[in-house]
């Protein structure tokens, strides 16, 4: 099941991202100033929030996706600071943006050590007796993403952003993923296990 799924996303990412034109990072820059305040200078976000993820060299079919459905009438991704900054964004003025920040370099990350064999046990192979996908099935090995399936990068995010995102399917908070893959794997992982995978995340290079 979660193959089809997959591989349906990955089709209907083909043929979205051919229907939209490329933005123009220069462009983006500009219109970008107002997302310093939360996401940093670089796009690497705020220590003093980690809970606000870094979204450098995040891929832009992932970043101009996540826009839209914080503007969306359906609002199919909430966030009372992030919908109220989407709503004023145009649709060519979102394809800038996310070209924008996808061209930044995103800074690195570690591992809590205690947590690494846990973390890369799931990110890696997952777990078949609960049916827990693996995340690098989706996510890859080095945790890269697939851009054309608008699966993420999360290789050097903030563990406290990727934690709260795995909460926030788990709790069906969130619930923007094709097919409910998120919230399928984020249901079956326990508190300990999703610090564990977040953690392991963050030191992804």
């Amino acid at each position: 099941m979660i193959k089809k799924l997959v591989l349906s996303a990955l089709i209907a990412g083909m043929f979205s991202a051919s229907a939209i034109a490329a933005g123009d990072p220069n462009i983006g820059k500009g219109k970008a100033a107002v997302c310093a305040g939360c996401h940093g200078a670089d796009g690497n976000g705020s220590p003093s929030n980690k809970t606000w993820p870094k979204i450098a060299g995040q891929h832009a079919s992932y970043l101009a996706k996540q826009l839209r459905e914080f503007k969306s009438s359906s609002k199919a991704r909430i966030d009372p600071t992030m919908s109220a900054m989407a709503d004023g964004v145009d649709d060519a003025d979102i394809e800038h943006i996310a070209a924008y920040y996808a061209s930044l370099d995103k800074s690195s990350g570690a591992a809590d050590e205690k947590l690494l064999a846990v973390g890369q046990k799931l990110y890696r192979g997952g777990d078949n007796k609960r049916g827990i996908a693996a995340c690098a099935s989706c996510h890859g090995p080095a945790g890269n993403g697939n851009p054309a399936a608008k699966f993420p990068a999360v290789a050097g995010q903030f563990a406290e952003y990727a934690a709260k995102t795995l909460n926030d399917f788990k709790s069906g908070a969130r619930a923007n993923d094709p097919g409910s893959m998120m919230r399928d794997v984020a249901a079956k992982l326990t508190a300990d296990e999703i610090k564990a995978v977040a953690s392991y995340m963050a030191g992804l290079k």
